[in-house]
């Protein structure tokens, strides 16, 4: 372990807590089916998560700022663990699978905001004297996108194939989280005394810094895009793909989820270098993908197509790749080392918010069909990338 490199004793525990937040979605029929559920509460339980997730993403940022990052993610593994264990013994218990999951979006939101700040603090100097360059922003990124992966692909193998499907990918998640507990442990506290926060810690729940003309400017638009276009490509494209899919619905769906994070992670990589190349314009790269992606989207809906389905998750998990480390980026050459926490918060807080574009979308069937409404929102799309577009090069350079 002393030859461990410092950032990586941290991952582990980000990348179980994403795993946990993620691997829900690959079950909603099964719960439906082995649980009796009404799709109604099906999706109740996901909206849980993100209700647990955005003041896990904000007031844990504030309290790491207080009291430093570790105690704070240890808690975050910890609610992650007991999510998952009432998640375990909750298949007929709907109040456990709702405190599960809400459980579950608190340590999502530590990840988020705690997690990623503590993974770029341990990625430059003197805990990394030499990291790579744009470290700071792909290596939190990535290791997240590849929990939501991850714990959605183990979980959907699990559940098709695997014996106790509602209690068996919970179980792996619990034993796996314990070790995770283990070696954050010996991660160093990047937080000294004299950067911690002075007074009450709820004081710091404001975040000067999401004033930024910057962060306003650039960031805003594009942030609701990372998550809707995740959304969009496995949770609309399921639906849409359905009646030529029977049985393989849910590994349909599996696969969508797991091709788009993993497209996502493949590309992350890369972005430091896009953004060398193309003058600081990586996050209109990131837009222009996403605006493709939904119109292809829109068109997949109309043919009904589930290879053309694929396809979609493929753009949309690039463009969500590229944008969420370019716009993550951005955030850490806005913040000072006080607030870094926080705004981390408040730029996944504004992501999560496009979670519910499927759900709105669905909402609006009765009066507009997919192929529709995903048109409408191809148009939104590309409206804000000629926004990030305009005003990517009048930032490039600037720090603060």
């Amino acid at each position: 372990m002393r030859g461990t490199a410092a950032w990586l004793r941290v991952a582990p525990a980000v990348f179980l807590l994403a795993w946990g937040g993620n691997h829900f979605t690959p079950l909603i029929h099964l719960y439906e089916d082995l649980g009796h559920y009404a799709p109604w509460q099906a999706n109740l339980l996901l909206g849980l998560y993100v209700l647990g997730l955005v003041p896990g993403l904000l007031v844990s940022a504030a309290v790491s700022d207080s009291h430093g990052r570790k105690p704070v993610l240890l808690g975050g593994l910890v609610a992650s663990i007991l999510g998952s264990v009432l998640l375990g013994c909750g298949l007929h218990a709907f109040a456990l699978l709702c405190a599960g999951r809400a459980l579950a979006g608190v340590g999502v939101g530590v990840a988020m905001s705690v997690g990623t700040s503590w993974i770029k603090e341990l990625s430059s100097p003197p805990h990394d004297p030499l990291p790579p360059r744009g470290a700071g922003a792909r290596r939190p990124s990535l290791t997240l996108t590849l929990g939501f992966g991850v714990g959605a692909a183990v979980t959907g193998a699990l559940a098709q194939w695997g014996p106790e499907p509602a209690r068996l990918p919970y179980g792996l998640h619990v034993l796996l989280s314990l070790a995770a507990l283990v070696l954050l442990l010996a991660a160093p506290e990047t937080l000294g005394a004299a950067r911690r926060a002075a007074g009450p810690w709820w004081q710091d729940l404001r975040v000067p810094a999401a004033g930024h003309r910057r962060f306003v400017g650039l960031v805003v638009p594009a942030a609701p895009w990372i998550f809707g276009a995740a959304g969009v490509a496995y949770a609309v494209m399921p639906a849409v793909a359905a009646p030529r899919l029977g049985d393989a619905t849910t590994g349909y769906a599996t696969l969508l989820t797991v091709l788009t994070l993993g497209c996502g992670a493949i590309v992350q990589p890369f972005v430091a270098r896009l953004e060398a190349r193309s003058g600081g314009r990586a996050l209109p790269v990131g837009m222009l993908l996403m605006t493709a992606g939904t119109a292809l989207a829109a068109v997949a809906s109309l043919a009904g197509e589930p290879l053309l389905a694929l396809g979609v998750a493929v753009v949309l998990g690039c463009g969500y790749g590229v944008t969420v480390v370019a716009g993550l980026a951005h955030v850490q050459a806005i913040a000072t080392p006080h607030d870094l926490a926080g705004l981390t918060g408040v730029y996944y807080s504004l992501a999560y918010t496009g979670f519910l574009l499927p759900t709105v979308l669905a909402a609006l069937l009765p009066v507009a069909p997919y192929p529709a409404s995903l048109a409408v929102v191809a148009l939104a799309c590309a409206g804000c990338l000629a926004l990030v577009a305009r005003r990517a090069g009048r930032f490039r350079g600037e720090t603060r």
